[in-house]
């Protein structure tokens, strides 16, 4: 499904760029393609649609700012990353199985089955704080 396969990508340059700009304070092109090894062709292409659809803004410097709505989605599909590979690690899945696994299943995860599987894994994780099980 091709329109899958768009969101998907979309989605996955979103955090790109939102991890990036976490970690450097800034984020251009060459960063982005350095970062998730696309060819530049092809991050160009794409950063031109994303600021068409007014996902990003590039200024004069080649400075790329995600807008309210990319970040959005940025943060959206990181916390889904994150907490399932939490989730995955807890149940004893080795630390890089468990995010290449949640960098899959992120895309195609329901908001209402992670919303389920997040409040399942805090309060799991809150019941073992408070047996003294959790360090």
């Amino acid at each position: 499904d091709n329109h899958m396969k768009i969101q998907q990508s979309a989605e996955d340059y979103f955090e790109t760029i939102y991890l990036l700009k976490k970690k450097k304070g800034s984020v251009r092109a060459i960063d982005v393609v350095n970062e998730m090894g696309f060819s530049k062709p092809t991050v160009s292409v794409a950063l031109k649609k994303f600021r068409e659809n007014g996902f990003v803004t590039v200024d004069s410097a080649g400075q790329i700012e995600l807008t309210d709505a990319g970040l959005a989605i940025a943060k959206n599909i990181y916390e889904k990353h994150r907490i399932i590979a939490e989730v995955l690690m807890s149940l004893g899945v080795d630390e890089n199985t468990a995010y290449t696994d949640s960098c899959r299943i992120e895309h195609c995860i329901s908001d209402t089955s992670f919303s389920a599987i997040k409040e399942h894994f805090y309060t799991m994780r809150e019941q073992k704080k408070n047996r003294g099980e959790e360090k």
